[in-house]
């Protein structure tokens, strides 16, 4: 059974910084995502490592977002910088194991809790 479990949201004021954090167990996934959630809306794709490295990234976070995981310790990190209003949501942490669309939260078999990160303006 895999368990994710996030942390590391918070309030940070418009232009600062959060970084995220997921730790999962269980068994090493061949790609890691993050997606976020804002009230009253659908959960959009944020950004995704795969085993070896590779990324995707939506537009609205190219530039300031950067995913990155250590594989020996099985945790994937979102650096989030220039924060801003926009990016407050809920921010969730999810698991593939398959060799597909990085951008579609339907190919992933694993998720946390999810985690508040809060941008003031």
């Amino acid at each position: 059974q895999v368990q994710l479990v996030e942390s590391g949201g918070g309030l940070v004021q418009a232009g600062g910084s959060l970084r995220l954090s997921c730790v999962a167990s269980g068994r090493t996934l061949y790609r890691m995502g993050w997606f976020r959630q804002a009230p009253g809306l659908e959960r959009l794709f944020v950004a995704a490592v795969t085993w070896n490295g590779g990324t995707t990234y939506a537009e609205s976070v190219k530039g300031r977002f950067t995913i990155s995981r250590d594989n020996a310790k099985n945790i994937v990190y979102l650096q989030m910088n220039t924060l801003k209003p926009e990016d407050t949501a809920v921010y969730y942490c999810a698991g593939s194991t398959r060799v597909t669309s990085a951008t579609r939260d339907s190919q992933y078999d694993y998720w946390g809790q999810g985690t508040q990160v809060t941008v003031s303006s």
